[in-house]
């Protein structure tokens, strides 16, 4: 029932391109790897650099009502046994009416790698499906991959800084009791009600919802302030319109703001 929910987005989106505007990936972002350090505890800390050009930008991990969530397979990498994504604070931007979250000009993105044998290069190896928009949105397949280097070395600036742009924990952004409240609505969905005690960090704040069960949807949340107490309301459905349970400790809660983020884990019940 509810896979009819995303065919018209996905056509939106897909609708901007015109049969006469196709561009090679070169004209509008190119990808690489920047090599980084390995770290005291034997990972080591690496990051895709974006370099998106003029006028266009690229996704975060939850797009927005418009954007193309980005994909990347790391299974042609040869020692390697974990990947973390550590991703920048995204903007908020207003695309033919609708609110996608993203970056513009260069994105550094961290990653940090875990080798199966440790003391061995990591050979990384990375394939991207990416959304870049402008006047259109176009999906881009790219792919990279660099031979990292073994010892500490010297820390790249540009990863050091894309680190510190990441949003503040809750422990960090002294954020108070949080809690979500769920009740079952038509069609085997749910609603859900996330309460945050936190100050204000800026203006336009969005409380972003992300599940771990990746068949779930998850629309905009309408967010809201009364003081003190953040408040944000969405609704989620299975992708294959069935019931579904709903694991609390997966949820994560992004606060987005004109001012500071804050990476929220888990949220229990009332």
């Amino acid at each position: 029932m509810f896979k009819s929910l995303f065919v018209p987005l996905l056509i939106a989106v897909m609708s901007l391109a015109s049969p006469g505007a196709a561009q090679s990936a070169d004209d509008m972002v190119s990808v690489s790897v920047l090599p980084g350090w390995q770290m005291s505890d034997g990972r080591h800390m690496a990051a895709l650099r974006f370099r998106l050009e003029d006028g266009w930008k690229t996704y975060w991990r939850a797009p927005g009502d418009a954007g193309i969530p980005p994909r990347f397979d790391w299974r042609g990498s040869q020692n390697l046994s974990q990947v973390e994504i550590i991703w920048p604070t995204p903007e908020q931007t207003i695309t033919n009416g609708m609110r996608t979250i993203g970056y513009t000009h260069d994105l550094v993105l961290p990653v940090r790698l875990t080798p199966k044998q440790a003391n061995v290069p990591i050979s990384l190896s990375a394939e991207m499906e990416i959304g870049v928009c402008s006047d259109i949105c176009v999906p881009v397949e790219i792919g990279v991959g660099l031979d990292l280097p073994l010892g500490s070395g010297d820390r790249d600036p540009r990863i050091t800084a894309a680190l510190a742009a990441r949003p503040y924990t809750a422990a960090e952004a002294g954020v108070g009791r949080v809690a979500c409240s769920v009740t079952p609505i038509a069609g085997g969905g749910l609603r859900l009600v996330a309460q945050i005690d936190m100050e204000q960090m800026g203006a336009q704040e969005l409380v972003v919802l992300e599940t771990d069960n990746a068949d779930l949807w998850v629309a905009q949340t309408n967010t809201k302030r009364s003081g003190a107490m953040l408040q944000a309301e969405t609704e989620m459905h299975h992708v294959e319109g069935r019931g579904f349970l709903l694991d609390r400790s997966g949820l994560r809660l992004t606060v987005l703001s004109t001012g500071d983020a804050v990476d929220i884990r888990g949220c229990p019940s009332p």
